[in-house]
């Protein structure tokens, strides 16, 4: 088994980790599957910033954790889970780096949901 690679950010592909001072609240099929005051925001390279919403803000009884991990070269290895009331559709709807690397210390057990696979994701500043 090789070893995966590890990349540190920095000027070519820089990765800022920031607090959103915003509501989030995350819906799907009308149930609220997450809501937070704690959000943060990552800005990874060219990449559109992504919100992580703490573990302990999500409804986790309304997730599937599934089979399906990708690796990040910077961030490490990710687990995701699906979203069982919104169908199809929300299949691998959120990921979260369980052990992420200390460069991103900041995500471990914080939750991310891809905008096209949930109905809503409400910010209110």
């Amino acid at each position: 088994m090789s070893q995966k690679p590890v990349k540190i950010p920095g000027p070519d592909h820089p990765i800022t980790i920031e607090e959103k001072h915003a509501d989030v609240a995350v819906s799907v099929a009308g149930k609220v599957i997450a809501d937070t005051r704690e959000a943060l925001s990552l800005k990874e390279a060219s990449y559109p910033a992504v919100l992580y919403i703490p573990r302990k803000d999500v409804d986790l009884s309304l997730l599937e954790r599934t089979s399906h991990e990708t690796y990040c070269p910077y961030k490490g290895e990710c687990s995701y889970y699906s979203i069982p009331a919104g169908g199809e559709r929300s299949v691998n709807a959120i990921w979260t780096y369980e052990n992420p690397y200390p460069s991103v210390g900041q995500i471990k057990d914080y939750m991310a949901f891809y905008p096209d696979r949930v109905d809503v994701i409400d910010i209110i500043t």
